[in-house]
């Protein structure tokens, strides 16, 4: 077969049937709808304390922090709304949220991480791109400057006197209490943060795609003896992390959230950053000049 036709075929492959895909997806032509206004992060590194419930010697201990690397993303300005919601329902792709109802523009609330994962299938779907739900760490890039992580450390505890650490969890737990605000207020009425997403650490905890991790470590604390993984809880990032259950719809219900718990439970979904065509052409016809193709 002619050299010159393997080269439009690659080329084809390479570039026009991921563009004609792009045009003719799911998301055009009878099944428009606005797209969600996204903010693009860029390649991003943080330490970062990671999730779960730590162990050593039989006893409570901090998250260990670790230094992370996440790839650029983007993710939804705001969180999904009702409305937008509401569009799955009427779908039959998702179930009907325990949310008041109201004609404002706010976030949907009363979802589990199951509602909100059978969103971002039917989103995908819907668009023809692969929105998910973010990861912990996602979430904590994207969070910049609000980010918090956990609400309360261990650090301080003597492993001899348990007393203690019970006396400190207390006085923190109360000084963390707030006025109850379990009403959902309209997308963007806590403003952006550096990156530009908006209401994060507000009123609604988010969930991640991040399951639930319970970690023993080794006397020093720098490493691991055993790790036991439950997707069956996931974590949610907000004014403080938390862990859930994944049916569950109400923070302040059930599951084991950290703390206070949240007072509403809802989401956002990202999704990974696509080459744009004329990188894919550049790539195609000068692969000598990707470094990736060099090494």
């Amino acid at each position: 077969m002619p050299t010159r036709f393997l080269d439009a075929a690659a080329f084809a492959a390479a570039v026009l049937l991921p563009l004609a895909a792009s045009v003719l997806s799911p998301g055009s032509g009878d099944q428009t709808r606005a797209a969600e206004a996204v903010v693009q992060v860029p390649a991003s590194e943080m330490d970062f304390p990671l999730p779960g419930e730590f162990l050593r010697n039989s006893r409570p201990a901090p998250s260990p922090m670790v230094r992370i690397e996440v790839p650029s993303f983007e993710i939804m300005r705001r969180q999904v709304g009702l409305a937008a919601y509401g569009e799955c329902v009427a779908a039959g792709a998702c179930e009907a949220a325990d949310a008041p109802q109201t004609e404002a523009d706010v976030p949907v609330t009363g979802v589990s991480w199951i509602d909100a994962d059978a969103y971002a299938r039917w989103y995908a779907g819907v668009t023809g791109e692969p929105w998910r739900l973010p990861t912990a760490e996602e979430m904590a890039i994207a969070a910049a400057e609000r980010f918090a992580g956990e609400a309360f450390s261990v650090a301080a505890d003597d492993p001899a006197n348990p007393a203690v650490g019970w006396i400190r969890r207390y006085r923190e737990e109360a000084g963390a209490r707030r006025p109850p605000d379990p009403a959902p207020r309209p997308r963007g009425h806590y403003g952006p943060n550096s990156l530009g997403l908006e209401d994060f650490g507000g009123n609604v905890w988010e969930w991640t795609a991040t399951c639930y991790d319970r970690t023993t470590l080794d006397p020093t604390g720098e490493g691991a003896e055993g790790m036991t993984r439950n997707c069956g809880v996931r974590v949610l990032e907000g004014r403080h992390r938390a862990f859930m259950s994944t049916f569950i719809r109400d923070g302040r219900s059930g599951g084991c959230a950290v703390g206070t718990p949240p007072e509403n439970l809802g989401f956002r979904l990202v999704r990974d950053v696509r080459p744009s065509l004329v990188a894919r052409l550049r790539a195609f016809f000068f692969p000598q000049s990707d470094p990736a193709a060099r090494a």
